[in-house]
């Protein structure tokens, strides 16, 4: 199986670390960074699709971010 996340955040260092994490988690990028502006907070979005191979059969109730 292959295992897609889509990780999302404002535009904060707290969103590189979420990245930074799953990479090291053995998440690979999958595509380029998303940007958009969020009129109601007034602040940057920040969107980076990830994706891990793995052996595991899927089944509904995985928990992606736990593989």
């Amino acid at each position: 199986m292959i295992a897609y996340r889509l990780l999302t955040h404002e535009d904060t260092s707290a969103f590189c670390h979420k990245v930074t994490k799953a990479i090291s988690n053995g998440w690979e990028l999958y595509g380029d960074p998303q940007y958009t502006y969020d009129e109601k907070w007034s602040v940057m979005r920040c969107a980076q699709a990830v994706i891990k191979k793995n052996d595991i059969e899927y089944k509904r109730e995985l928990k992606l971010s736990e593989l």
